[in-house]
């Protein structure tokens, strides 16, 4: 199953800080994910400043119970970045997942 993920970071103040603080190991996982061909697509939203304040990705897994298993393990999620999360089931186009491949 594909699934639409959408991350809000937190609007704290230190709300950026934490992101930077476990962006690494966020990075090292989605690379890890992709390999895998879990994460499909990913990118980070931006506020009119420029400043990342989440997340958007289409990922891919047998299940929303493994997908959750996932997000239990994500490093913005154990390092309290993002705030709130919505999962959306979704069906990436083939024309999409074709060009992906090339």
């Amino acid at each position: 199953m594909q699934f639409l993920v959408i991350a809000r970071d937190g609007d704290d103040h230190e709300a950026l800080q934490r992101r930077l603080a476990a962006r690494e190991a966020h990075l090292a996982l989605v690379e890890q994910m992709a390999k895998a061909a879990q994460h499909l697509y990913a990118a980070a939203l931006l506020n009119d400043a420029g400043n990342m304040i989440g997340s958007v990705m289409i990922c891919e897994f047998p299940s929303r119970d493994e997908l959750d298993a996932w997000l239990a393990q994500e490093p913005y999620v154990k390092g309290n970045v993002w705030k709130q999360i919505e999962v959306i089931p979704c069906q990436v186009g083939p024309a999409f997942l074709r060009a992906k491949e090339v």
